[in-house]
């Protein structure tokens, strides 16, 4: 698909900024924590849409293909310290978990 300008994250930032700068202001005190939660969630899509998604089939690939099927050799104990795949396994978790905080909540990976 041929996109022209603005994209989905242009959109969404201009969005957002009418919403916090302009509508905000002029609402009621009591719409103000609904306004801010509309905000923050075009912000979370905004960067979701900017995100590049080669990440997610890297990180399935290293899962095996299956996210349950890991997720219950988790459980299980399959990839506990000591084990062969623990270092391995501990830092793709890593990865995962900092590449899906960079969407909801980069403040806290940039501590």
């Amino acid at each position: 698909m041929l996109r022209e300008p603005p994209d989905a994250t242009d959109l969404l930032a201009t969005a957002r900024d009418v919403l916090l700068n302009e509508l905000l202001p002029a609402l009621p005190a009591e719409k103000a924590f609904a306004a801010r939660m509309v905000a923050n969630a075009m912000a979370i899509a905004a960067r979701e849409a900017a995100q590049d998604d080669a990440w997610q089939g890297a990180a399935l690939a290293h899962m095996g293909g299956d996210v349950r099927t890991f997720a219950a050799a988790i459980r299980a104990g399959a990839h506990d310290p000591g084990t062969p795949r623990h270092t391995e396994v501990a830092t793709l978790l890593d990865d995962v978990t900092r590449a899906r905080c960079a969407v909801s909540a980069p403040k806290v990976i940039a501590r």
